[in-house]
């Protein structure tokens, strides 16, 4: 990720320095920046000039002194927030008064990196890049309660010169875009564990019926199941234990057996041997049945969004159609759906199930009596 944003930051024309302590994942950055500038050279995208400027403007080193005359540090570390506290205590130390301190921290709180940072904690931010940074138009822009305006204004702006998307979100666990689409995955593993389909079928119903790019399946197995169990465990945490986030045994088991995906060639599919994959069972009405059930699950997550005040519903609509490619927006689809049918498929699973997972959003509710559409 973070040779992603150095190469983002180069290619917008800027003087990067990109910071490693350890030398040897400094030597495979450099290395794997030059093949993606000989690919784009092949595809026609960058002249060979063009490919070496970009490369010349990324300064390596295993310094962090070296970082004290820049205007924006990006801290993209390992997830533990003791670590990038020490680390953000480090540079506010190196770095002028003026210069912005981003986190590109995924879901860990920004106001608690900021309180790490004793003389301007006005300056701190988070910056969510999606991965690969290249090729993805998003980025989350999360300010803690102490980010001074100017430093959002300044990042914002920053970013926009770089040909990003920008949204904006309040400083809560998992931000928009890891938040909202939580149950496209565990309400999917909930499906399977209870036996309504296997995840064939369920990935032929996201993606055939419901248009979405990748099945929750095999969305999981190329992220890995390692990394996607670790946030949704993180953000069940974050909400107190809320069974809404509840993580799934099946793919907790997968990560103990080592099954994680496509890097270790067998995960919910097997990668080496294809043939023993299932089959999808491709029957309309359980498709459709497997459909409404994750969809309305993932409106009533959008929801929520909302009404939290996390984010707007035009930056949810932009974050969940180009940080996660959906094909429509969530909140647009639950104005086609209906919001009185959304709350009466989510009532219909609570009165089921009677468990709080399946509870519907306050906002929905109240916008079903008032008979009101999100745009």
């Amino acid at each position: 990720m973070g040779s992603g944003i150095a190469q983002v930051a180069a290619t917008a024309g800027n003087q990067v320095i990109l910071y490693d302590k350890f030398p040897n994942a400094l030597k495979f950055s450099k290395e794997h920046l030059q093949k993606i500038m000989l690919r784009l050279q092949e595809k026609g995208r960058l002249t060979l000039n063009e490919a070496r400027a970009i490369q010349n403007r990324i300064h390596y080193t295993d310094q962090l002194k070296e970082v004290a005359p820049v205007e924006m540090v990006i801290e993209a570390i390992v997830e533990d927030i003791e670590i990038k506290k020490s680390l953000f205590q480090e540079l506010e130390s190196l770095v002028s008064d003026t210069c912005i301190l981003a986190s590109n921290t995924s879901s860990l709180s920004i106001t608690s990196i900021a309180a790490a940072c004793k003389k301007h904690p006005g300056r701190v931010i988070g910056i969510h890049f999606f991965n690969p940074a290249p090729l993805m138009k998003l980025v989350e822009i999360i300010p803690a309660i102490q980010t001074a305006s100017t430093t959002r204004f300044k990042a914002e702006k920053t970013l926009k010169s770089w040909g990003k998307t920008t949204v904006l979100a309040k400083d809560t666990p998992a931000f928009i875009v890891n938040r909202v689409a939580r149950p496209f995955y565990s309400e999917a593993l909930r499906i399977y564990e209870e036996g309504i389909a296997d995840f064939a079928t369920i990935d032929w119903a996201m993606t055939e019926i419901g248009g979405f790019r990748m099945g929750p399946f095999s969305l999981m197995d190329y992220i890995g199941n390692d990394v996607n169990y670790k946030v949704t465990e993180t953000v069940f945490e974050a909400y107190y234990y809320d069974p809404r986030y509840k993580p799934s045994f099946t793919q907790k088991r997968l990560v103990e057996a080592g099954f994680l995906g496509r890097k270790t060639g067998k995960g919910f599919y097997n990668y080496t041997d294809r043939s023993t994959n299932p089959a999808p069972k491709k029957r309309d009405a359980l498709g459709r049945q497997i459909l409404i059930r994750i969809l309305v699950m993932l409106i009533n997550e959008a929801a929520d969004t909302v009404f939290w005040q996390v984010a707007t519903p035009e930056d949810i609509e932009l974050a969940m159609t180009t940080g996660v490619n959906y094909p429509t927006g969530l909140l647009n689809w639950a104005d086609e759906l209906g919001i009185g049918f959304c709350v009466r498929s989510l009532d219909a699973l609570y009165d089921e199930y009677k468990e709080d997972r399946y509870r519907c959003s306050p906002l929905l509710r109240r916008m079903a009596k008032a008979d009101e559409r999100f745009f």
